[in-house]
């Protein structure tokens, strides 16, 4: 039977080890990454005593609870100890059935009997990074060169000073739809910092910032977060060279996740680094249940 289990009352030590034992295991599910991403509010799903776990994010809104993938978390799902397609259509039906779904991500590995959207998501397996720079696409070998000018004039550094890399992040950001959405990003990455599991790298030319980029890491997997630029210094190709010396320093022990992305420009920019394709699904009811579920409810109030 699967219930759900509030925050406050969910066993870490149970539910951490169904999934570092889980074969869908995942970073973005830790306790520590899902309480900065959602400010602690997120419950459980959880079948019978955690033989399989499903990690449930929430917002309300308009004094609904709706069920929301948070930002910098792609992926969540069901965690078990062997991926079994009947256990993860249990869990999809109680999730349909039961809550009002805005956005959820399943994982990479979770299959189900219905046909769910796909998302692409690009990964680098660990390898030894002549194989891995071997790969990569004559355009993005050309771009990590570069000239000898800017070569002579450019570094690249970790950088410790948290609040210029803030800045820089708040001064470049694109995509985030206005300027509390862009506080909201730079709230996560300032306390990812904090955690002690994001790093801010940037390539200076002329001893000036113009490139960085934010990667979250644990012992398994370097994922890059954020990639941030100043347009005008676009054709330095500073994020090319940043990304290609983290997989440098991280390949051979580590998987690299490029997180994927739905623009196209980014993605081509991605797949210059010839990563893997992991494909994951993608599952809302809102557009199609809302109505009833809104009329069923409201029934139940009056």
């Amino acid at each position: 039977m699967i219930k759900e289990v509030e925050y406050k009352n969910i066993d870490f030590t149970k539910y951490t080890h169904c999934i570092n034992q889980s074969a869908q295991k995942k970073y973005s599910v830790s306790k520590e990454f899902l309480d900065i991403t959602t400010g602690k509010k997120w419950n459980i799903l959880v079948k019978g005593d955690y033989d399989a776990v499903m990690p449930l994010p929430f917002v309300k809104k308009f004094g609904l609870k709706l069920i929301v993938n948070p930002r910098l978390c792609q992926q969540l799902g069901v965690f078990s100890k062997k991926d079994d397609l009947k256990v993860n259509d249990e869990f999809l039906e109680y999730l349909d059935k039961n809550y009002w779904v805005w956005n959820y991500n399943f994982n990479e590995y979770n299959k189900f009997s219905k046909t769910l959207k796909s998302k692409r998501n690009y990964i680098i397996p660990k390898n030894d990074y002549d194989l891995v720079y071997q790969k990569y696409s004559p355009k993005r070998k050309r771009k990590i060169r570069q000239d000898e000018e800017i070569k002579q004039h450019s570094e690249i550094k970790n950088i410790e000073n948290k609040t210029e890399a803030l800045l820089f992040i708040q001064e470049t950001a694109i995509g985030a739809s206005d300027s509390n959405d862009t506080k909201l990003y730079v709230k996560l990455f300032s306390d990812f910092h904090d955690a002690g599991c994001l790093t801010f790298y940037g390539f200076y030319h002329h001893q000036k910032l113009i490139n960085l980029i934010a990667i979250y890491e644990n012992h398994d997997v370097a994922v890059l977060l954020g990639t941030f630029n100043q347009k005008e210094k676009l054709k330095i190709s500073g994020s090319s060279v940043l990304i290609d010396s983290v997989i440098r320093e991280k390949i051979g022990n580590k998987d690299f996740d490029f997180e994927g992305s739905e623009v196209a420009s980014v993605e081509e920019f991605f797949r210059g680094f010839r990563p893997e394709n992991h494909p994951y699904t993608n599952f809302e009811n809102l557009s199609n249940h809302w109505a009833m579920k809104f009329y069923t409810r409201l029934k139940k109030i009056i």
